[in-house]
């Protein structure tokens, strides 16, 4: 383990991941995710972006028959991501694969994946405060790759009916639906995160089926405290 790195216990079954000390820490937005993607038997999954790796791993208890691919195109960050999968026993499911979603056919065949998960930068280029560290940045700004960027790589490789799964900030909810439905994807179901229902939304998370069938549903607002740790998140939270 690298001298600026930790261990830390994800409090779900006896589940680990290596984090950095001072930066490139996953969130809330992530432990949402992995709760909101419906997985039924043995599927293959990617996460694009998957950054720490948190989301496949949390992904892979969830769902003890699937395997899962998070690819990440920040050489140390995909290391990182690698030895929290190794930490955790988890080489038979879980695939680290360093790449960029903008040449995703260079790594996986079309049609490859039954579900893509996705936690994209939330800001353009030009927009907010830039943080100073590289790897923060590339995560919260679309310095390495932008939204249409991600679903156009998610619809080469899904499945026909495969279902993408994603989360943003609500400002991002045009920019996500345009994109969306020019690569095929049509959005199927959308539900807002609060912190508090008598504000607005922090945050969204979508499901997305390739070729089809127009019929979007809005389900129950989720209500979650950003603050709880990870475990009390996966109680608390009606998703």
């Amino acid at each position: 383990m690298l001298p600026d790195e930790r261990i830390e216990d994800l409090m779900i079954g006896n589940l680990r991941i290596i984090q950095k000390k001072d930066s490139f820490r996953f969130g809330t937005d992530s432990i949402l995710l992995s709760l909101f993607v419906e997985l039924k038997g043995k599927q293959r999954v990617l996460d694009i972006g998957t950054g720490s790796g948190i989301i496949p791993i949390l992904l892979s208890y969830k769902n003890s028959e699937s395997t899962f691919t998070g690819l990440e195109i920040q050489d140390h960050i995909a290391d990182m991501a690698a030895r929290s999968v190794s930490l955790n026993n988890l080489n038979d499911r879980i695939s680290i694969v360093r790449g960029d979603v903008k040449s995703i056919l260079d790594y996986f065949p079309r049609a490859s994946f039954d579900v893509v998960v996705t936690n994209p930068p939330y800001k353009k280029l030009g927009t907010g405060l830039m943080n100073v560290n590289e790897s923060n940045a590339a995560a919260r700004h679309e310095v390495l790759c932008t939204i249409e960027d991600v679903v156009k790589g998610a619809a080469m490789v899904l499945v026909p009916k495969g279902a993408l799964y994603m989360v943003n900030r609500p400002d991002r909810l045009c920019d996500t639906l345009g994109a969306l439905r020019k690569y095929k994807l049509e959005p199927k179901l959308i539900r807002f995160v609060h912190s508090k229902l008598s504000d607005g939304p922090i945050l969204f998370l979508l499901k997305a089926n390739l070729y089809g069938g127009e019929n979007l549903k809005v389900g129950p607002p989720v209500l979650v405290d950003p603050e709880l740790p990870c475990k009390m998140i996966e109680k608390k939270v009606n998703l």
